[in-house]
């Protein structure tokens, strides 16, 4: 497994989250990551930060899988921690330096949009590590599945979006080997002005978009000599079905949801 990319891969394993139904997963991270941006103090944050700690615990993902996971938002991390610090306007002053000033208003900002972008990435991470390509895709069907009565091709949607999503390690699996390929030849990537390593990239990107051309053709290819047609109902090997254990996990969203609006609800009324 590629360890650079974690959205996009499954980890397989033991555990109650991998066994939970796909559509109550996919339902349970979508309904996080909404709340997330209700959890506006920084004791909701922390009830936010525990309930996913629990969920990582319990779905028995390694915790440098999702560390190394993190890597990919670093830049726009520090980026948006250093731009709250220093241009948000507060009364109380903590540092300044002739046009630099840093508030405590500033610093509470920095570390909620921080949190809440770690958690993002989290969660979406053992949504993905934890459910197979194919049951994502039942569960995005499943969902979708009442727009069809007004003429809209849910199942290519869904077949789409989780392609897209099955497509991200490997593409950027491909682009390390075309790196390190091109830097083998004497390529310098790191080196001279901005127009200079961006016409560098020119040579990473042509080889990059017809791999990825060349693959969307052999998986049409391969998809219809096994007969896929998305205008008829299909069959599915496997039948979701709703269990206890879903139910239960249901129950455990709907009281983080109740957590955070009564933390929310009480930080605002004292």
């Amino acid at each position: 497994m590629n360890t650079r990319v974690v959205v996009g891969q499954y980890y397989p394993a033991n555990s109650i989250i991998h066994a939970l139904d796909p559509r109550i997963k996919f339902l349970a991270s979508f309904i996080y990551i909404i709340m997330i941006f209700f959890a506006d103090t920084l004791l909701s944050s922390i009830f936010a930060a525990f309930f996913i700690c629990v969920v990582c615990a319990l779905s028995k993902l390694p915790i440098k899988l999702l560390l190394k996971g993190l890597k990919s938002i670093i830049f726009i991390l520090s980026f948006t921690v250093v731009l709250n610090i220093f241009l948000t306007p507060g009364e109380t002053i903590i540092f300044e330096f002739y046009f630099l000033k840093i508030t405590q208003e500033g610093l509470i900002i920095a570390v909620r949009l921080a949190m809440r972008l770690v958690l993002l990435i989290i969660s979406s991470s053992v949504l993905t590590l934890t459910t197979t390509p194919v049951s994502l895709t039942a569960a995005i069907d499943y969902y979708l599945s009442p727009l069809s009565k007004i003429k809209i091709p849910t199942q290519d949607i869904s077949m789409m979006m989780s392609i897209a999503l099955r497509f991200i390690p490997t593409l950027m699996e491909e682009t390390d080997k075309i790196i390190k390929a091109q830097k083998a030849r004497g390529a310098n990537f790191e080196t001279g002005s901005l127009t200079k390593r961006a016409s560098a990239l020119i040579p990473i990107l042509v080889p990059l978009f017809l791999s990825a051309f060349r693959r969307a053709e052999d998986l049409a290819c391969a998809m219809e000599a096994r007969c896929y047609r998305s205008d008829i109902k299909r069959s599915k090997m496997k039948v979701l079905r709703f269990s206890k254990r879903d139910y239960l996990a249901f129950l455990i969203v709907l009281i983080y949801i109740i957590g955070i609006l009564c933390i929310r609800t009480l930080v605002i009324f004292y």
